[in-house]
C-alpha cells in the first residue's frame, strides 16, 4: 500500500537549520563578555582588599631599610635598639622629591627622607644607583649625617652573578662578621678623600673580592658621586619645605 506523498514528509524528522556563523560569533562573544566582568570584578575587588594591607607592608619595608642605614648593627643588618637614634621625627613625611639627578645615577624622580632629632637635622636618606654592575644597575639606599658622613648604604636590588659579584649584599656576603658594605659606614671625606673613593685595584682605599671587582667598583664610586652631591646640597635639602619638588 503506498502512503499519501504528504505523510510522508510529515514523517520524516527535519533536521535543523544550520547556525549561521554571526549567530555563532555573537555568543561566543558574549561569553567572552561575561567572563571578562566576572574576572574583572574580582580582580577590583582583591584590590581593594588588599590595597590598605599592601600599603601598609611597602611603607613598613621602607622604614625598615631607612632603620638599616641610619643604625646598622656590626653584621650589617638592623639593629632594632638604636633605629631611633638619630629621629625623632614622622620620616615617612618630612621628605622631598628629588627630580632625576646625574650625580645620583637616577633617571626618575625619588624620595628624599630627612631625619631630625629634637628639631634639629641629624641625617638624609636617600636613594642612587650604580648604572655599570657587572649585570646592570645597582640600587642603593644612603644614609648621610648632617655633619657629612656616609652612615651607612646598603643594595637595595641588582642582578649580580650569584656567588661572586653579590657579595655587595650584606644578606648574601659570606663575611657575616664584616661583610664588604660596612667598611662605608661611618665614614666622609675627611677621612677618605673623594680622590681615593675607589676601590683598591683602582688605587683608591676600599676592599674588594678578588675576581669580581666589578660589582664593588661600580657601588664605590656611586657612592662617592651620592655623598659629594649630597654634601654640597645639603643645607638646602634640609630646609626645603616636605613635600615639595627639589630644584638646583
Amino acid at each position: 500500500m503506498t502512503m499519501p506523498h504528504d505523510t510522508m514528509e510529515n514523517s520524516i524528522p527535519q533536521a535543523s537549520p544550520p547556525r549561521s556563523a554571526l549567530h555563532i560569533a555573537l555568543r561566543t562573544a558574549a561569553i567572552l563578555l561575561a567572563f571578562t566582568l566576572v574576572f574583572t570584578t574580582l580582580m577590583a575587588s582583591a584590590y581593594y582588599l588588599m590595597a590598605p594591607r599592601v600599603a601598609a607592608s611597602a611603607q613598613a619595608e621602607k622604614l625598615r631599610l631607612i632603620g638599616v642605614v641610619l643604625a646598622p648593627s656590626s653584621d650589617g643588618l638592623l639593629n632594632p635598639s638604636l633605629d631611633k637614634t638619630f629621629y625623632d621625627n614622622d620620616l615617612l613625611t618630612d621628605a622631598i622629591t628629588l627630580p632625576p639627578t646625574s650625580a645620583l645615577g637616577t633617571s626618575e624622580e625619588t624620595r628624599l627622607f630627612r631625619a631630625r632629632k629634637n628639631g634639629q637635622p641629624t641625617a638624609l636618606i636617600f636613594e642612587a644607583t650604580a648604572p655599570d654592575g657587572y649585570s646592570g644597575k645597582i640600587g642603593l639606599l644612603l644614609a648621610v649625617s648632617a655633619e657629612g658622613q656616609l652612615l651607612a648604604m646598603r643594595v637595595t636590588q641588582h642582578k649580580e652573578t650569584p656567588g661572586l659579584g653579590d657579595y655587595i649584599d650584606p644578606k648574601k656576603d659570606r663575611n657575616k662578621v664584616r661583610p664588604w658594605i660596612t667598611q662605608f659606614s661611618g665614614i666622609g671625606f675627611d677621612s677618605v678623600p673623594l680622590e681615593q673613593w675607589h676601590v683598591k685595584k683602582d688605587g683608591g682605599h676600599f676592599d674588594q673580592m678578588a675576581g669580581a671587582t666589578i660589582s664593588a667598583r661600580a657601588v664605590t664610586n656611586a657612592s662617592g658621586r651620592a655623598l659629594a652631591w649630597v654634601n654640597d646640597h645639603r643645607e638646602k635639602l634640609f630646609a626645603l619645605p616636605a613635600n615639595r619638588l627639589y630644584k638646583e
